[in-house]
């Protein structure tokens, strides 16, 4: 009897572990699949460079061995064509003095304009003190060609976004498809008058989505896609002779739970519905690979979009919580809870609702089309100061915690990939 009871415990006690995560995940591989995303050879990842596409290449070959089938073609690359719309020249004069070049941002998709203090065109400012990237996110959402005047206290952001825009506007329209041109002077006040002249050069260059898929058993034309972006902003202002934004964080950690997830669905060959791990490229460009992919796929047969962006260290609910954007506009964060329940891992509303997250990362172009897509975080805005800059190092990550987060988007996930779970659809107007 106690022999029976004690075999019954350890049983249970297995179980338990099973349940909890166990040793679904190889932290070893997680650091491996870092250290390599994140490593100088490839140059922060940027788009339209040789990191990229040896980061695309590393990917592709961990998706082979895991033994996922391509999506559309003989390999796992999704590749298409874009624009980029790229400054070429460009001269400022504000009260008739003229502007350093490098106090200069451009960001338009047109071949050329000329203004001269036109009433067309809107003078906007970014004052001291103002939340910078939430008034440039209203400046660009207003859609009028606009000169936007940045306080000179605002120099080393300024900087960083001169980096990657003046990189050049990705587009899959034809240039000067009528989206408005914004240029952004560094300057300490608004001028009377204004005169601005910038011309642009485009070109037609390609870009790679890798997509592995696991067929489905009973519900093949269900899918359920897990996602997350493999591109970073590359080579940056140098800081203590360091130049490369390697990204660990942004979103090396995303890509590392997507290839587990992979590896591990794969071992439990249980999935009753189609399984898509994707990597999307130029995310850092304006969300142009999963727009792309979203035009491509049938969102009625996509049944949740788990998309995985920056699980480097602790939320702010602790460790072993990620927190979900978008939480309340399906109930998938609530299901996958359920399917969690008793492991110790716990899904959160989004702590930043003012930042409107749920329409700035790669789930924003499925969800736009009804699909339960949201992005599951961990990132605590407020602390992180390696955003963006060479500091963003697999070392500055808290490796467990992205193996926590990945166990638990495998487990939440359970009742999607098994059939038995099927969450609310997103509002069409959900941007409202």
């Amino acid at each position: 009897m106690r022999l029976s009871l004690f075999v019954a415990c350890c049983l249970f006690a297995g179980c338990a572990v099973r349940q909890s995560g166990g040793d679904m995940v190889d932290t070893r591989e997680v650091k491996r699949i870092l250290n390599t995303l994140a490593s100088d050879e490839m140059e922060g990842r940027a788009s339209f460079t040789p990191g990229i596409e040896r980061a695309a290449d590393f990917v592709a070959a961990e998706f082979a061995k895991i033994g996922l089938q391509p999506y559309t073609s003989s390999d796992y690359r999704q590749t298409f064509e874009v624009a980029r719309i790229k400054p070429a020249t460009w001269e400022v004069a504000l009260d008739g003095q003229a502007v350093p070049e490098d106090n200069i941002i451009v960001s338009s998709s047109s071949p050329g304009m000329n203004w001269n203090t036109e009433p067309g065109v809107s003078v906007e400012e970014i004052v001291a003190g103002a939340d910078f990237s939430q008034r440039f996110r209203e400046i660009s959402a207003a859609g009028k060609d606009a000169l936007v005047i940045v306080d000179t206290s605002f120099a080393a952001i300024f900087n960083q976004y001169s980096g990657y825009l003046m990189r050049g506007r990705i587009s899959q329209q034809p240039a000067d498809s009528g989206r408005p041109s914004l240029v952004l002077v560094l300057a300490p006040n608004k001028p009377k008058s204004f005169r601005v002249s910038f011309t642009n050069t485009v070109e037609t260059l390609p870009l790679s989505n890798l997509i592995g898929v696991l067929p489905g058993k009973s519900k093949p034309d269900e899918y359920v896609i897990f996602s997350a972006h493999y591109d970073h902003i590359g080579i940056i202002e140098p800081v203590d002779q360091d130049s490369i934004a390697n990204g660990a964080d942004d979103d090396a950690s995303g890509v590392a739970a997507v290839v587990s997830l992979a590896n591990h669905f794969k071992k439990q060959d249980n999935n009753d519905r189609t399984l898509l791990f994707v990597a999307f490229t130029a995310e850092e460009l304006g969300m142009v690979g999963s727009t792309y992919f979203s035009k491509k796929i049938n969102p009625d047969k996509v049944v949740a979009m788990i998309n995985i962006e920056m699980i480097g260290k602790d939320s702010r609910f602790g460790p072993n919580a990620l927190y979900v954007t978008g939480y309340e506009r399906s109930n998938l964060a609530k299901l996958m809870q359920e399917s969690a329940k008793g492991t110790g891992f716990t899904f959160h509303p989004d702590p930043y609702p003012e930042q409107n997250l749920f329409y700035r990362s790669d789930n924003a172009t499925l969800a736009a089309q009804g699909v339960p897509a949201h992005t599951f975080s961990t990132v605590q805005i407020e602390k992180d100061k390696f955003y963006h800059t060479v500091d963003d190092e697999v070392e500055t990550l808290n490796v467990e915690n992205i193996t926590a987060s990945i166990k638990a988007i495998a487990l939440g996930a359970r009742g999607l990939v098994g059939g038995t779970d099927t969450p609310t659809r997103v509002s069409k107007a959900g941007r409202e």
